[in-house]
C-alpha cells in the first residue's frame, strides 16, 4: 500500500514548480500501519508559502483515493527546513538544478 501510497503523492504538485511534492522532498515522512491509517510528516517549501492553506489538504485528498485507506493523519513541520539538497536527482534535472552535465549549462 505504501507504494500506492507515493505514486498518489507523485500526482499533487507544488503549483508553483512543476515537481510533484515527492520528489521534491516534501515528504519527511510516510507511515502506514495493517489497518490503513497513514501518517504523514510534511513541509512546505517555505512558511510563508502561499499555498500552505491548500496544499496538505491536496495531500490527504490524495492519499484518500488509495484502496485501503481508512485514516489519514497529516502533520505539517518545519523542522528540519526544507531545502533543495532533499530534491530527488529526477526533481533536480526538471527543475535544471542538476550536476550532471555542469559544462552544458555553461554555453
Amino acid at each position: 500500500m505504501k507504494d500506492r501510497i507515493i505514486a498518489a503523492l507523485k500526482r499533487v504538485y507544488d503549483p508553483e514548480m512543476p515537481v510533484n511534492i515527492y520528489d521534491l522532498g516534501l515528504i519527511y515522512g510516510l507511515d502506514v500501519d495493517g489497518t490503513g491509517r497513514v501518517s504523514v510528516r510534511m513541509t512546505l517549501t517555505a512558511p510563508n508559502c502561499p499555498v500552505a492553506g491548500s496544499l496538505p489538504a491536496s495531500v490527504e485528498k490524495a492519499i484518500r483515493t488509495v484502496p485501503g485507506v481508512t485514516e489519514v493523519k497529516l502533520e505539517l513541520v518545519f523542522d528540519p527546513p526544507w531545502s533543495k539538497d532533499l530534491m530527488s536527482k529526477a526533481a533536480m534535472l526538471a527543475l535544471g538544478l542538476d550536476d550532471i552535465f555542469p559544462i552544458a549549462r555553461l554555453r
